[in-house]
């Protein structure tokens, strides 16, 4: 049985959804976050296509926390009243819808907000006695949520939000009648209900069974009839079902049940009881809608499939039984794509039909249409030609451009690009993001972006335009009298309703086949010239002056985002440049060991990081390093080289692992870069395979056995480097046997959203003892060939490399005539205060 306080919210919310004539609502609770709202009943929409507003600080600026802050009701009765007030609201959900938000108020303050979805009214603001009625039902629900805290229920909010179905839209009611046939004497008797469904007084009704056919059509008697024969045949109980045609010729359900019964035993026992059900102006028949030819679902509010037709199981792909009952997007996942959720929102919140088209995998194309209702929606599905214009969303503009709903999203799509605009890093990343929302907004098919570079235009983006036709403008300098300079050296954007017109102001200019308009615009930030862009329309068209107002804005937009994307791109190759030039060239050759390194840089965000790897010989041994610095950019790079020649620097001075790791440790502390490190140092001797390791913070590396066994070695370590000079880092002593082989990584190839580190190490522990004893290079590949597929890599990863020899072993190249070394260790270690005076040194 649901919760006391779900049960409460849930009566209440249908309560004023109903009294103020909305078709969706939900009530937000607090959290035990301060400040933190949560969505805790939504009734009439889809929870999860409503994800992104289930939770909500009371200092954002959308209705829900002003109601809660003020105390007072927020009324919004269209979308451009709701866009005036609160713009970050549409910028999400641009569709006319009109809401009412409400605070639910206690003794001592506000305890939520209720909230209410209803149709558009524009021009016509919302009616006092609705907000008075609502403000009515906040302060009962408060009382309520009162009431339950005082008897010890819990009434913060924690979990996801409960869904709600509303009750349907008032219809005519559905009627049943019963009626009981004894086969023997051929009586009839029938209650109330069934005379007034077939128009019978009931003191009237004969009791026959020929009067009650007389109320049928010749067909439907002899097809009852035929009903009754079957039954009285069967040797089992039986049940059967048909229509009939009553009096003012609407169909209705017939259910028979019965079982024949031997004259020589029970006669009364010999007899058909049936229902005839009056479904009133109900919903069409399925038989009607199996004879459209196109498919048909038919969807309740929260998205669950209450009806398919025939071709709609073909279509899909799917039995009726494996749709219907079934939330839609689970059952179709390809039709929960993110892409199609604005659609669904917006047959669910405009109350106007939608369309679009929908790929089914892997390339089947349908045009859908969604037609809303109170009660649910209507989906019409028809095969289609694959469309000239499919992005990488899988969506395209589909029949319906130019409903309200449709254009509220080109009216709002502005906004989606501001703030879209704001989480764009690369000039890549920029332009994407205006193809994506620009051109939608505004009916645009091509667009151009120039930017400046010493006096001269370079085409940075373009799409749309015939392959080559921009290539002559490619360098232009800024004396040239064409509108993409012009527009940029004057600072004012240039609109062309036609070719022609384009033309006309600049003879000569070329001009491809194409006949639309022409939008330039000059991409100024703080003042300086960044670009041009330039918007292109497939016919003819007029630019309104709030159109010519919305794009100048944009345009500076455009101009401030490309400036930070340009910085962005000089400090991302500076870093590149830099992390080029300190990861090792060559690894070095040794008698007996092999090695390899690979570095992948991240995908998200500054492109490098402080990943790095190395191999040191220092004439007795070998030294494995791996380590990551925190951050990305210049700054980690930068420390990543430090901490690299310190490493190194340390080694070759034969240190023992345990001092190379705490004086890197001490200096990254004397540097105090703001950051830290992890690192796994192993010294190997390449002869008896003997390594002694030391881990500050890292990863623990994976081991295969010279017998393909492989296991994640359990090594003790200390804290990651540059927090506590007094780390201890302990020395653990194994031995590498002849064919086996050693993996040191950093954790961007174990990571993983929403997954425990450890299932990342076993999964490359799995690998590779999967591929067993591959050369080093298979063995990479194989390993980061996972992550180096994905398109959305938010970590660097650095990979290396050990495998001792199997065969009889090479006299190693020993190099005992080099100099000696300076004392790095004495310059960063700090005398340990922990020493009696006069004990020897353990650098010594």
């Amino acid at each position: 049985m649901p919760g006391e306080l779900s049960l409460v919210l849930a009566q209440a919310l249908v309560s004023a959804v109903e009294s103020s004539d909305g078709y969706a609502g939900g009530v937000y609770l607090r959290s035990r976050t301060p400040g933190l709202l949560r969505l805790a009943v939504l009734a009439g929409l889809p929870a999860p296509l409503f994800r992104p507003w289930w939770r909500m600080h009371v200092n954002r600026p959308f209705p829900v926390s002003d109601a809660y802050r003020s105390g007072r009701p927020v009324l919004l009765s269209d979308a451009e009243e709701a866009m005036r007030r609160f713009p970050q609201l549409m910028a999400g959900l641009p569709f006319p819808f009109g809401s009412l938000w409400v605070p639910i108020t206690g003794p001592r303050g506000s305890l939520g907000v209720l909230a209410i979805l209803r149709a558009s009214t524009p021009g016509q603001s919302i009616d006092p006695a609705d907000g008075d009625r609502l403000h009515r039902l906040g302060h009962r629900l408060g009382d309520a949520l009162t009431d339950l805290d005082q008897r010890g229920v819990d009434c913060l909010w924690e979990a996801e939000p409960v869904p709600v179905q509303l009750p349907a839209a008032t219809a005519p009611p559905v009627r049943v009648g019963r009626f009981d046939w004894d086969l023997h004497s051929g009586q009839v008797t029938a209650d109330d209900e069934l005379c007034a469904i077939l128009g019978f007084e009931p003191a009237a009704f004969p009791g026959t069974v020929d009067a009650l056919a007389e109320r049928l059509v010749p067909e439907d008697v002899y097809g009852l009839w035929a009903l009754a024969r079957q039954t009285v045949e069967s040797a089992e109980p039986v049940v059967r079902r048909m229509r009939l045609r009553g009096p003012d010729g609407r169909s209705h359900l017939l259910e028979l049940t019965g079982r024949w019964t031997h004259p020589d035993g029970d006669a009364s026992a010999s007899r058909l009881s049936g229902f005839l059900v009056d479904l009133g102006a109900g919903p069409v028949v399925p038989e009607a809608a199996d004879r459209l030819p196109r498919g048909i679902l038919s969807l309740d509010r929260l998205g669950r499939i209450t009806y398919a037709n025939g071709l709609a199981e073909e279509l899909l792909g799917h039995a009726r039984e494996e749709l219907v009952g079934h939330v839609v997007w689970q059952a179709l996942s390809w039709f929960g794509h993110e892409a199609y959720e604005d659609h669904y929102r917006a047959a669910l919140m405009a109350d106007e039909p939608v369309h679009f088209l929908a790929r089914r995998p892997p390339s089947r194309w349908l045009s859908v249409s969604l037609y809303p209702g109170h009660d649910g929606l209507s989906v019409v599905l028809q095969g289609t030609d694959q469309p000239d214009y499919a992005p990488g969303s899988v969506t395209v503009p589909g029949p319906g451009i130019g409903s309200t709903a449709d254009r509220s999203s080109a009216l709002y799509r502005p906004v989606a690009l501001a703030i879209a605009l704001t989480e764009a890093v690369t000039a890549r990343q920029v332009s994407e993001v205006v193809t994506d929302e620009l051109l939608p907004a505004f009916g645009g098919r091509q667009l151009a972006i120039y930017l400046l570079d010493e006096g001269h235009l370079h085409l940075a983006w373009e799409t749309g335009f015939p392959k080559g036709f921009l290539d002559r403008f490619e360098g232009v300098e800024l004396d040239v009298s064409i509108p993409g300079v012009e527009t940029l050296t004057s600072g004012r954007p240039m609109f062309f309703e036609s070719m022609q017109r384009l033309a006309e102001a600049y003879p000569g200019i070329p001009i491809d086949t194409d006949v639309g308009a022409r939008a330039f615009l000059p991409l100024i930030a703080a003042g300086r010239p960044v670009g041009s862009c330039i918007l292109g329309f497939d016919r003819p068209r007029g630019f309104s002056p709030e159109e010519r107002t919305v794009l100048t804005a944009l345009a500076g937009l455009i101009a401030q985002a490309l400036k930070r994307a340009q910085r962005y791109d000089s400090e991302s190759a500076l870093a590149r440049g830099l992390q080029n030039a300190l990861l090792p060239l060559r690894l070095p050759e040794v008698d007996g060991v092999d090695t390899l390194g690979r570095y992948l840089s991240g995908t998200q965000g500054m492109d490098v990081g402080g990943d790095w790897y190395d191999v040191i010989d220092t004439g007795g041994e070998l030294a494995l390093v791996i380590g990551d610095v925190q951050g990305h950019g210049v700054a980690a790079a930068a420390t990543m080289g430090q901490l690299r020649s310190a490493v190194r620097a340390f080694a070759l001075n034969n240190y023992d692992p345990q001092e190379v790791i705490s004086g890197t440790n001490r200096l990254l502390i004397d540097l105090d870069p703001g950051q830290f490190a992890s690192c796994c140092y192993v010294a190997l001797d390449p002869v008896t395979g003997v390594a002694r390791a030391v881990r500050a913070g890292h990863p623990q590396p994976v081991l295969r056995r010279p017998d393909g066994r492989t296991e994640v070695l359990e090594l003790p370590g200390g804290i990651v480097l540059g927090i506590d000079e007094q780390a201890s880092y302990p020395v653990t002593e194994m031995r590498l046997e002849p064919g086996a082989m050693l993996a040191l990584f950093t954790d961007g190839l174990i990571e993983r959203p929403g997954t425990d580190i450890d299932e990342g190490i076993e999964r490359v522990r799995a690998t590779i003892e999967r591929i067993g004893a591959v050369p080093l290079a298979e063995t990479a590949d194989q390993v980061t060939g996972e992550a180096r597929a994905a398109t959305d890599r938010p970590d660097d990863i650095a990979l290396l490399l050990a495998a001792r020899w199997a065969g009889p072993q090479v006299d190693r190249r020993l190099r005992e005539d080099r100099a000696p070394r300076p004392d790095l260790w004495r310059t960063f270690r700090r005398p340990d205060p922990g020493r009696a005076a006069g004990a020897p040194d353990p650098a010594s």
